[in-house]
């Protein structure tokens, strides 16, 4: 019985660890029922992919900007300047594509020079100079396109957010490029799961009930492959899951294994205390706002590419989407928490829930009111959860 106690606690508190994840199964659970499984297509599961792309990459960015205690409400306009500069140069100029695309992440990296020396150096808060940013970049990518739209834009370029990875092998009605890559990486998942348990284990350290570790591998293995075989029912892997992925990577490793990441963390737990540590903040600030702009110009690309067009309305209300992703992700309100993962599980919720109303045809207000009440929850959860661990 006490055993039998102690395997239901350990799993009670899984569940409650991994909270975000389960939200999304429920969402997608119950959106599968109430549009008679269309949800599930595979067309449908490509396209939530493709179409939220530019979000999730901005989520990354802006996780990294609140957890240090900041926010940044500029991403939309320069998400919107930097495409309407691609469109120059990829367009108007007719630059190699290749070209066009670096110009214009360099543009993007130099916008978060200039916002990062405003907060980190000159002292002025985030919201100000972001807020300012907004309009800055906003007005600038209406004079980029002189309030016209710019298009069509090279093939290579339009692959960024509307290609994909398939027919390498030939062309055959579920792509084997496709399943391949899916096995790789379920197979590495597996590995990677019981080297970490055995490892645990072989330094007397707590695991988890094996019953609980094998349910749990393989609802994340069917998980796994039910995506990976809808990718390859349809077109393959989208280039945007491909960047999203190597993005993933690159910044988990950042966020979880180097010395900057640590610092990220430090500074939006205490920031008073992380410079009596050494700490250079104002250098961290800089860089991730540097960072921001980077990551700004790629969701840009990503959305003008799906579009193949730059036009004056785009970017609006991205650095709203990006920060509810964040916040319904598990970032913290007052920094100092939150990761990577999350934030991209909280924008894929906003992405199923944008995807879910607009099948069964709910209205767009209802649609922005459904997603500010699921943001509110979100925070509130995560107030609740300090208070109840004896945080203020």
């Amino acid at each position: 019985m006490n055993r039998f106690t102690s395997w239901l606690t350990h799993v009670l508190s899984d569940l409650g660890k991994n909270g975000i994840f389960i939200a999304l199964l429920l969402v997608v659970v119950f959106f599968a029922i109430i549009t008679d499984g269309i949800l599930l297509r595979p067309q449908n599961i490509s396209n939530l992919i493709v179409q939220n792309g530019y979000i999730l990459v901005l989520a990354i960015g802006m996780v990294m900007v609140i957890i240090a205690g900041h926010i940044d409400l500029s991403v939309g306009s320069v998400a919107a300047f930097v495409g309407a500069v691609s469109g120059v140069f990829a367009v108007q100029m007719q630059m190699p594509w290749w070209i066009a695309i670096i110009l214009s992440l360099a543009i993007g990296a130099l916008v978060g020079v200039w916002q990062g020396f405003w907060i980190a150096y000159v002292g002025i808060p985030a919201f100000i100079v972001t807020l300012a940013g907004m309009l800055i970049f906003r007005g600038l990518a209406l004079v980029v396109l002189g309030n016209a739209n710019i298009g069509s834009f090279p093939a290579e370029y339009r692959a960024l957010g509307n290609g994909f990875l398939n027919d390498v092998f030939g062309d055959f009605p579920i792509d084997p490029l496709t399943l391949g890559i899916g096995v790789i990486a379920v197979v590495g998942l597996v590995v990677q799961q019981v080297r970490t348990r055995l490892g645990r284990q072989k330094y007397g350290q707590e695991t988890e009930p094996f019953p609980w570790f094998v349910a749990k591998l393989v609802l994340i293995v069917a998980g796994i492959g039910f995506f990976v075989y809808s990718l390859a029912a349809y077109k393959g892997i989208p280039v945007t899951l491909i960047v999203l992925a190597v993005l993933v990577l690159v910044y988990g490793i950042v966020m979880n294994r180097s010395v900057f990441g640590r610092h990220i963390y430090a500074i939006g737990g205490n920031r008073h205390a992380a410079e009596l540590s050494g700490i250079k903040t104002r250098k961290v600030d800089f860089f991730l706002f540097v960072n921001m702009g980077f990551l700004a110009a790629l969701a840009g690309l990503i959305f003008t590419a799906r579009l193949n067009l730059a036009g004056p309305k785009a970017g609006d209300g991205f650095e709203l989407e990006a920060i509810s992703a964040a916040f319904i992700g598990g970032a913290a309100v007052q920094g100092g928490v939150g990761t990577i993962g999350g934030a991209i599980i909280g924008g894929l919720i906003i992405g199923v829930l944008n995807n879910g109303m607009s099948i069964i045809g709910l209205g767009i207000e209802w649609q922005q009111a459904v997603k500010g009440l699921v943001l509110l929850l979100a925070v509130a959860f995560d107030v609740y959860n300090k208070r109840r661990s004896g945080g203020r």
